[in-house]
């Protein structure tokens, strides 16, 4: 196992947006189990669902019709475009993507995908082909037929925020790499273990209209961007005005409990009678029970406009904190999909020594704040807390960080 910490965090209970450790020591957790628990940790809500259905029925898979599962899948469908009605269940958002992959290429015919460097879609033999990050790439061979094209970020990017100049780069990838073989496009509205890395405004428009004229489909990776967190849509790809052929998603969709979906139109959907496909754990009725719930959560409680308001809150005050420190170089996201670039200077945008990145990473949690940390040399700060946070524990998090901030030298 992996410590998150130079000396392990010992966790023995969470509630809402707080974890405490086996000393009992309270923390604010700002990564929600890595972009996971979205409702609250151990939410009374949806520990009362999964109660309730655990004492009816556990089990029973997709070859028995059972009414959740049915329910569900429309529930969840009612959030998304028309024609994007066909739900398939599966356990993970790296088993979603594949399942994606497989389907994008049976619909197009074609083998070719491109994918954004600096992009995560999962660690599967299969996804791993799609994820852009040295750090996660074994030295094993791979399915192949994935072409990466420079992350076009706003902040750090070869073009900056020229939006025609990423998109000629990606006619390039086209022209000299793929020609008429393209079977699919992936990206995730706003890159998660990147480090909250946003795109020119109709970048992702631009793109979507030059796959689609290939005869590829287009894939939106809502695992960490979606559910509401990037408030002013419940989407991500709802940001930038488009709709995606096949959207994959996991983690908040079950606010820690071991589920994800892929979500597509019929048609393309419609290949997966071509042979048998089946997934044993897959929109099991404890899933699906957990599921519908914490939908009914972010809506009831209102955690999509919670979103809107303590996101923006945090980052207008984060950037205040920009004018002290040249080396928080970029505050940027939507809602709560937040990120913080440290870099040496904002002129070279050359990441902060990893050394001065982790004193304050540590600081932080001697606070009682919990980071994620993204970025190919984990130099951003990574912010995607339990979608219930407020404005207390936000300006808890940005004093601390000042704080932290204040000790370096460089």
């Amino acid at each position: 196992m992996t410590a998150h910490f130079k000396e392990p965090l010992l966790i023995e209970k969470g509630e809402m947006q707080y974890l405490f450790d086996h000393k009992g020591k309270k923390y604010l957790d700002l990564f929600g189990g890595i972009v996971t628990v979205s409702v609250g940790h151990c939410h009374p809500r949806v520990n009362q669902a999964l109660i309730d259905q655990a004492q009816k029925l556990w089990h029973t898979t997709q070859i028995y019709w059972y009414e959740g599962i049915h329910k569900y899948a429309k529930q969840l469908a009612d959030t998304l475009p028309e024609g994007l009605d066909q739900v398939y269940f599966v356990n993970s958002g790296s088993e979603a993507n594949d399942l994606a992959m497989m389907l994008a290429r049976l619909h197009s015919g074609n083998w070719n995908i491109i994918a954004l460097q600096n992009a995560y879609h999962g660690a599967s033999p299969y996804a791993r082909q799609l994820t852009s990050h040295a750090t996660w790439k074994y030295n094993l061979q791979g399915t192949g037929g994935v072409h990466h094209i420079p992350n076009p970020c706003v902040y750090s990017g070869e073009f900056g925020n020229d939006k025609d100049a990423y998109l000629n780069q990606f006619q390039n990838q086209l022209d000299f790499n793929i020609g008429k073989h393209l079977a699919g496009f992936w990206a995730e509205p706003l890159q998660g273990v990147g480090g909250a890395n946003s795109y020119p405004e109709g970048y992702l428009a631009g793109v979507y209209e030059k796959v689609r004229a290939y005869g590829g489909v287009c894939v939106a990776d809502e695992v960490q961007t979606g559910f509401g967190r990037c408030g002013s849509h419940y989407w991500g790809f709802q940001t930038h005005g488009v709709t995606p052929d096949i959207v994959t998603m996991a983690k908040g969709i079950g606010n820690g409990f071991p589920m994800a979906a892929i979500v597509t139109t019929k048609e393309i959907a419609n290949h997966m009678s071509k042979a048998l496909h089946f997934n044993t754990f897959g929109g099991n009725p404890l899933a699906c029970a957990v599921g519908m719930e914490v939908l009914d959560v972010i809506a009831d409680e209102k955690l999509q406009q919670n979103c809107v308001h303590v996101g923006e809150y945090f980052i207008s005050e984060m950037r205040k904190l920009q004018d002290k420190y040249e080396f928080l170089g970029d505050v940027r996201g939507k809602g709560l999909m937040i990120g913080f670039e440290m870099s040496e200077d904002r002129t070279s945008k050359k990441p902060l020594r990893p050394e001065l990145v982790s004193q304050i990473w540590e600081g932080m949690r001697e606070n009682g704040v919990l980071l994620g940390r993204g970025g190919l040399w984990g130099q951003t700060f990574r912010v995607k807390p339990p979608m219930c946070v407020t404005r207390e524990d936000i300006d808890h998090c940005v004093s601390a960080f000042d704080h932290e901030c204040s000790k370096i030298q460089q």
